[in-house]
């Protein structure tokens, strides 16, 4: 035999075949169109169950205040991590104390829903029935839906639970109902239809602070602005837009009360002195009216009142000290409780710090985002601990303030003091009618001044804090908005569509990726330098287990016969100096149609004048016989074994140049005869008779029988089955060869059926360094169309349902 190469043959260059790869993706376009069908339909249903979210907004806009200087020293005083005003209103806006008081503003004492086949759906405003509540605990009250069903004209049904069983009780219109502890009555004015239904429920109004918090939204409109915008999101539009113009209005009226609550605390400050010196002044006026008629003294002369006035005086100012140290007292009790605000009662005759203003306003601020801060996280959070630390610098500040105040008044009334024991000395001078009448009028001048006084500052706050105006202007308030913003339908069905997609082509991916057989010549091609001689088509019919109908003679025109012609044509190129070839045809395993090949390759090579012999060298489970119909008593093995001769274990086929050798019954150690001379023997005797010797052997991957017979041949045919084989029988063959160091040794693919879906994307390329090497001509008669030569040329159309059964 000559050699064929000794040189180290390379895989072949291969590339990318983009065109290859779409009509890949095309060929499962069924998958595709149906993923996004799933993907599609499910999105119609997700759109279908869920609840529409609607989005109301409104423009709220801050007041800009006039810069003094309490303020400028408040913003000196500020800490750096503060927050600007309009976060901080934010805060308040969002604030749990203003959002319930616009609650209740609203009318949510009972909801009322419609009960439909999908979702619950809430009527508000709406309020198809007339509930009026008879007996209602705002701490315990019954809080699940009540169902409501008309009877007739008179009676109408309540159905609710309770203790976990199911409540049905009839009632008449207008008399008294129960519900676990709620009373309440039902009226008919005629609008209640005979068959209507509907839910309803008790609500108090901590029961919708989550609902409005959970969708309350606030934003600048444009940055470093003073334009607030609020939106409100929830499932009703009409609720949306209430609760935003109600939080809107409450928060004007909080404002106000904040910057009303100074005013309000000095006129109570004042209304409690002045309650307090309305008697002592009418004692006084009283007590010098006495005097004067006891003793008919009209006046005290120039020296007296002259010591009088520079005492009353005296008593005035030191009168107003001890007002506002009882004043700044109550700040220094407020500052120490950490009140929700701290304000400032008094400020009498500008006594007070102005920098002590700025520190007030920021301790405000700090507790205030604390309070809104520990709604989110716990005490022990980082946030809060450091809100923590900027309230006690803060509020150092202010005490060291009050104190350093609080020291200077004292200093004023100490001095006072003194001027005052010096004037009384010059009363203690006086004649005794006189020192008393200057005791009198003094207590009486100072009592009537400090009155007067407070009352003028009483009248003075009533004017400022009637004069305050909120913080903040409603510029455009909400309007109930009908259009949903969620599910968004345009988005949900795009990415539907997106995401079909994506799965149809990660099906298609990840069946390949999973995929471990050989379906196409280039996935052999690419695992191995044993050259293919050909591609045998899968038959297009069913073929009967045995095979007893040998295909490529009776479909002589079918594309099946002639992929069979064309690997005949390419054995006759092997081992071409041979005038008789041994023939070994093996497989990795079973099942992938060695013997199939065999009988059909031998059928074929004996209509071109080739004197043919098939052996069935299979001596386990060999099934040749039954193609031929041939009894299998005496055979291979019976030869083999010395029972037989040559001449009683070949049979004649029909066609003259064919004959056939069985495997005979199944011997005890069919290795062993394997190796035995007279298989040697055999195949010598044989090459004198006949042109071509087919051996159809055990598969290598299972058992060792037919290496002695691929030692022996001069063409090893490995057998590789579409679908069937995995990607390590390609491998076998230059193994083997290897191993064995065999040169002659050639793949056959079989059952070949074009299907893009398993195919490999790359194609070879023979040329370059790579051309010379061994490859033969053949086609895989993909996409063939023979035009009139195939009797299989006519396909099925795609949209034919018969093909899809088969």
């Amino acid at each position: 035999m000559q050699e064929i190469t000794k040189q180290e043959h390379k895989l072949p260059h291969q590339e990318i075949d983009y065109f290859k790869i779409i009509r890949i993706l095309a060929s499962r376009w069924y998958w595709i169109a149906l993923a996004v069908l799933i993907c599609y339909t499910t999105a119609r249903v997700y759109v279908w169950y869920t609840p529409k979210t609607y989005a109301t907004s409104a423009t709220l806009k801050l007041e800009d205040k006039k810069a003094d200087f309490s303020e400028f020293n408040s913003t000196i005083a500020a800490p750096e991590r503060g927050m600007s005003k309009l976060q901080s209103e934010s805060f308040v806006i969002q604030s749990r104390q203003v959002i319930l008081n616009a609650i209740k503003d609203l009318d949510y004492r009972i909801s009322f829903y419609l009960e439909g086949r999908i979702r619950t759906t809430e009527l508000y405003p709406n309020k198809p029935l007339d509930v009026e509540l008879l007996k209602f605990d705002s701490l315990n009250f019954y809080r699940d839906l009540i169902k409501f069903q008309g009877l007739d004209n008179g009676h109408y049904r309540l159905t609710y639970k309770h203790a976990g069983k199911e409540i049905k009780h009839d009632y008449a219109y207008n008399a008294p109902a129960m519900a676990g502890p709620t009373a309440f009555s039902i009226k008919n004015a005629g609008q209640v239809s005979s068959k209507a239904v509907y839910l309803f429920k008790f609500n108090n109004p901590e029961d919708f602070i989550g609902r409005v918090q959970g969708g309350l939204h606030t934003a600048e409109v444009i940055k470093n602005s003073n334009i607030l915008s609020l939106q409100q999101t929830d499932s009703n539009p009409q609720f949306a837009a209430d609760i935003i113009n109600a939080i809107m209005l409450e928060y004007l009226n909080f404002d106000r009360s904040q910057k009303t609550r100074s005013a309000t605390q000095m006129i109570s400050f004042i209304d409690n002195q002045l309650n307090y010196l309305t008697d002592k002044v009418n004692g006084s006026a009283k007590s010098l009216t006495d005097y004067q008629q006891k003793n008919k003294i009209i006046d005290v002369n120039a020296s007296a009142e002259n010591i009088t006035a520079k005492v009353s005086s005296l008593d005035e100012q030191r009168s107003l000290l001890n007002m506002q140290l009882i004043g700044i007292d109550q700040l220094k009790q407020q500052v120490l409780r950490e009140r929700e605000n701290t304000n400032l009662n008094l400020n009498l005759e500008g006594s007070l710090d102005p920098l002590l203003g700025g520190l007030i306003n920021s301790l405000n601020s700090l507790i205030a985002q604390k309070s809104t801060l520990l709604k989110t996280f716990n005490p022990n959070s980082q946030p809060v601990l450091d809100i923590n630390q900027q309230i006690l610098q803060i509020k150092n500040a202010v005490l060291t303030n009050i104190e350093a105040t609080r020291q200077r008044l004292l200093k004023n009334k100490n001095y006072l003091d003194t001027q005052l024991t010096q004037a009384n000395q010059k009363v203690a001078q006086l004649p005794t009618a006189q020192r008393d009448l200057v005791t009198i009028t003094r207590n009486y001048d100072i009592n009537q001044k400090v009155y007067s006084f407070l009352s003028e500052r009483k009248l003075g706050a009533q004017i400022s804090r009637s004069a305050i105006l909120p913080g903040a202007t409603i510029i455009e308030p909400a309007q109930a908005n009908f259009g949903p913003i969620a599910p968004d339908e345009h988005d949900i069905y795009r990415n539907a569509i997106l995401l079909g997609l994506a799965a149809g082509f990660g099906i298609i991916v990840l069946i390949r990726v999973l995929n471990p057989y050989i379906y196409d010549k280039e996935t052999i091609e690419s695992l191995t330098t044993t050259p293919i001689i050909g591609v045998v088509r899968k038959f297009p019919h069913a073929i009967d287990d045995n095979n007893t109908q040998v295909l490529a003679l009776a479909e002589p025109k079918s594309v099946f016969a002639e992929s069979i012609r064309s690997v005949r044509t390419n054995l006759n190129f092997l081992a071409f100096e041979k005038q008789s070839k041994v023939i070994c045809i093996t497989s990795e395993v079973a099942g992938e149609g060695k013997s199939f090949v065999a009988v059909n390759l031998s059928s074929t090579l004996s209509l071109i004048d080739k004197k043919v012999i098939l052996i069935a060298a299979d001596l386990r489970r060999s099934k040749l016989h039954h193609a031929f119909r041939t009894p299998n008593d005496k055979g291979l093995s019976t030869y083999l074994s010395d029972q037989n001769t040559l001449e009683e274990v070949v049979f004649r086929v029909e066609n003259n140049n064919f004959d056939f050798i069985p495997s005979g019954p199944v011997p005890p150690n069919p290795s062993e005869l394997l190796h035995n001379e007279r298989m040697t023997g055999l195949l010598a005797h044989l090459r004198n008779t006949y042109d071509i010797i087919m051996v159809d052997t055990a598969p290598i991957g299972l058992v060792s029988d037919s290496v002695p017979l691929i030692r022996l041949s001069d063409i090893n045919v490995f057998v590789i089955r579409s679908g069937k084989s995995k990607y390590y029988a390609a491998t076998i063959p230059q193994r083997v060869g290897s191993e064995y160091n065999l040169t002659n040794s050639v793949i056959i693919l079989n059952a070949y059926e074009e299907d893009l879906l398993h195919s490999r994307y790359y194609t070879t390329k023979f040329t370059g360094e790579n051309y010379g090497s061994r490859y033969y001509y053949y086609s895989d008669y993909s996409g063939y169309s023979g035009s009139g030569y195939y009797v299989d040329d006519k396909k099925s159309k795609w949209w034919d349902i018969r093909r899809w059964l088969k």
